[in-house]
């Protein structure tokens, strides 16, 4: 599919995503639930993922990428912003209408992502001054790029300065980085974090990147050692749909999270996604809602 231009001006997006200017401070225990949809185009819809009404609930459409693959080699477009989720399925119309029927969903745009066709989808500024002008027609945004032509300086000013430009002009309510535990990409958020995590909501941190076979105790392990390398922020745990890594549902993830809500550390879920949760009935979705509404 030819991606289409994300080049909608702000008052289109405010009408789509309606943004909310303050952001108050959560229990450090929080019934959010976000889901990543669209990167497979697997048809999902988001009437087909079960929204619970007593939790916080966001989708993250995946993925805006500042790419353009109509010449046949993906290239880098200086931030000039292509849609590459399922916009069939998943288009302003459709969000507009979940969130006037569910008014506990907010949705954002992921950016980034791990590749474009068979290439890797690569960090590659030209400046950061252009960089953030381009970019500035996203709304609601997760960050998640995963491969870099630009050092951690660089990437924590454009980074940086999207956030704070998107947020001082109330066009988001809120932003989250999606790390993993990889060196060169810890290398970048980290210095992100350090700069500007003041301005970032959420860390959206792949738990599921972690070997597949990951226990209960590891997950915990790992968990306590991201917090600490985001301090302060609200570390999200995290499974992958098709349990091809990390603590899977059925080999104790809710037990990890039943253990964090305890010591009052279960700051949200997140799930890599629905695409692939559609063939099992959003079975974890579920289970993962019905945890976090739970008030202790």
């Amino acid at each position: 599919m030819e991606p289409s231009k994300l080049l909608i001006a702000l008052f289109v997006f405010q009408v789509f995503f309606p943004c909310h200017m303050s952001i108050q401070a959560a229990p450090e225990n929080s019934d959010l639930f976000r889901e990543y949809i669209g990167a497979e185009f697997n048809n999902v819809k988001l009437t087909d993922v079960p929204i619970y009404s007593n939790v916080g609930f966001h989708f993250i459409l995946s993925f805006a990428i500042d790419y353009d693959s109509t010449s046949g080699s993906p290239s880098p477009t200086n931030e000039k912003f292509n849609v590459f989720w399922d916009s069939d399925n998943l288009s302003p119309s459709h969000v507009s209408s979940i969130k006037s029927t569910h008014s506990n969903v907010k949705v954002a745009l992921s950016i980034g992502g791990d590749s474009v066709g068979d290439s890797y989808a690569y960090f590659d500024p030209s400046s950061v001054d252009s960089w953030v002008s381009n970019a500035y027609h996203l709304d609601g945004i997760d960050i998640d790029y995963e491969h870099f032509n630009a050092d951690p300086d660089t990437f924590t000013e454009c980074i940086g300065k999207l956030v704070k430009t998107l947020k001082d002009n109330g066009v988001i309510s809120f932003a989250s980085i999606a790390p993993f535990d990889d060196d060169d990409v810890q290398s970048h958020y980290k210095a992100l974090w350090q700069s500007y995590g003041d301005l970032i909501d959420y860390v959206n941190f792949q738990f599921y990147a972690y070997d597949q076979g990951t226990t209960v105790s590891q997950f915990i392990s790992y968990f306590n050692t991201q917090s600490s390398n985001y301090n302060g922020g609200k570390v999200l745990a995290s499974f992958i749909s098709d349990g091809s890594g990390g603590l899977t549902p059925e080999n104790g993830f809710f037990t990890a999270c039943s253990r964090l809500k305890s010591e009052n550390k279960l700051h949200g879920i997140f799930v890599w996604s629905a695409d692939d949760s559609k063939r099992n009935g959003f079975r974890y979705e579920k289970q993962s809602q019905a945890l976090l509404a739970i008030s202790h």
